[in-house]
């Protein structure tokens, strides 16, 4: 069975772990490159500024100049992420990509100008720092279009033989249709297993007359995603696997291909002994806790100002007669009772008729809520949650004890959410659209037990970062 040969070895579609995390190489050569540029792009800047502008040549020590590329390409690399330039399923238009690279560009500004406050032995001058936001972005914006127009190319992907043919396979296609879903891999066909009906189209199934190494080398396959349906002793090939595993070719099963394309655990094909016998399902308590005590510091200094103009806004909308702060029953950690703190944005009659989901332009919230439910201003007092215990700056949103009971019934494995604190932001906030549903919970159970099962501080940092970049592009709350 031959195969079309392959111009390059796929270096490029192999993807590493970092702190827990699935990262394409192409992503992560990407990060890479572009931090040095905007590192060089401090040295050129400077070189741009003293040729053109300055009247003589500029003295800066080469050690100091190194600290101050250093300090500009982190703050600046920081703003490409909040603004989802990293995403894996980032949508690769050029006009949206061009935009959030200039408001990357002029957050970064914002922020480095402010850390020059604070830190006046970074800071450059104000022409030299004009040149340099210039040069980087040409430098940025030059990587990037190259990056768009070889992203999708087949060197790019890894090759993914699946085995199996049936019921179990079908999902890939089905649940991975678009090519924003294919960016990373290209499916090399469907290996038919006897005695399983097949569902896939029939003219990507393979029924190979030779043993499944060599079929995996003819059609030079990276990996082989194990998706049968029944693993029968006599006809699931356990020693052909094995031989493919230390051939050196990659093995992953249905799950674990799902958690690493998607970034959430799928619910149709969980089962109790994956999350038993996998990895990862741990928590550092302790490093989390410290880690949400200065966030939320931090934050609390910096968003103080308007939180007060927010309270005010309450106020002078209600004539007075409705308090600024909404307390609710939530269900927290270890099925937990509290009550969660936010600025008002309904109606105070807003549920005399009992608990409700909240719906798309929704009668019951206020014109000041409706603004800051956009902007996510109406979470900020939860911060005194996080400090006080109750939650996490980062989890699964905590939800009522109505919804809970009703959703743990309907639910499979809806209750394990609880077994960490909720959160304020969280991986299915940054990572699905907003819905109050059941079928919308479903949905965001699978991103928070990706979450729960791949917990690290670098997680938490990236969901922070993507949060600004869900408020920034209007994608907030109802």
């Amino acid at each position: 069975m031959p195969a079309k040969p392959r111009q390059t070895e796929g270096c490029f579609a192999l993807v590493v772990r970092v702190f827990r995390q699935y990262i394409p190489v192409p992503f992560l050569v990407l990060g890479v490159v572009e931090f040095v540029l905007f590192a060089a792009s401090v040295y050129l800047g400077v070189l741009v500024y003293a040729h053109f502008f300055a009247a003589g040549a500029i003295d800066i020590g080469a050690e100091a100049l190194g600290t101050k590329a250093l300090a500009f390409a982190l703050v600046m690399m920081l703003a490409m992420v909040a603004m989802g330039l990293y995403q894996r399923r980032f949508r690769f238009a050029m006009a949206g990509m061009l935009l959030r690279i200039i408001t990357a560009l002029i957050g970064g500004a914002i922020a480095i100008s402010m850390i020059y406050y604070v830190a006046p032995f970074l800071a450059v001058g104000r022409g030299m720092l004009v040149a340099i936001f210039f040069v980087a972005a040409g430098l940025v914006l030059t990587v990037r279009v190259i990056f768009i127009k070889t992203l999708n190319q087949d060197m790019l992907k890894r090759r993914i033989l699946v085995l199996g043919a049936g019921e179990k396979a079908a999902q890939i296609p089905r649940h991975l249709r678009r090519r924003v879903d294919q960016q990373g891999f290209s499916v090399v066909g469907y290996v038919h297993i006897r005695g399983e009906h097949d569902v896939v189209d029939e003219d990507q199934v393979l029924r190979p007359d030779v043993p499944l190494l060599m079929l995996a080398k003819e059609l030079q396959a990276d990996e082989i995603v194990v998706a049968v349906g029944e693993r029968r002793r006599k006809t699931f090939p356990v020693h052909e696997l094995l031989d493919c595993k230390m051939s050196g070719v990659g093995v992953i099963d249905l799950q674990g291909f799902f958690e690493r394309e998607t970034g959430k655990i799928k619910l149709d094909i969980l089962n109790p002994s994956w999350m038993i016998f996998s990895d990862g399902f741990s928590q550092g308590e302790y490093r989390k806790r410290f880690f949400d005590i200065l966030i939320s510091l931090t934050l609390l200094a910096i968003t103080w100002p308007f939180m007060l103009l927010v309270a005010m806004a309450i106020v002078m909308e209600s004539g007075g007669r409705g308090p600024v702060f909404y307390k609710q029953v939530r269900v927290g950690q270890h099925w937990k009772l509290f009550h969660v703190i936010k600025f008002r944005s309904m109606r105070v009659d807003a549920e005399k008729g009992g608990a409700q989901w909240a719906t798309k332009n929704d009668s019951r919230v206020t014109r000041v809520g409706a603004f800051i439910r956009k902007v996510r201003l109406d979470e900020l007092p939860q911060i005194f949650n996080v400090l006080r215990g109750d939650m996490s700056f980062v989890g699964p949103r905590p939800e009522r004890p109505e919804f809970v009971t009703q959703l743990s019934e309907q639910i499979p494995y809806y209750s394990e959410r609880h077994r960490v604190k909720p959160g304020i932001t969280g991986w299915a906030q940054v990572c699905y659209p907003y819905g109050a549903s059941e079928k919308d919970s479903m949905e965001k159970l699978q991103y928070d037990l990706y979450y729960i099962k791949n917990y690290s501080l670098f997680l938490d940092l990236v969901i922070i970062l993507q949060t600004a970049h869900e408020v920034t592009w209007g994608k907030g709350g109802r």
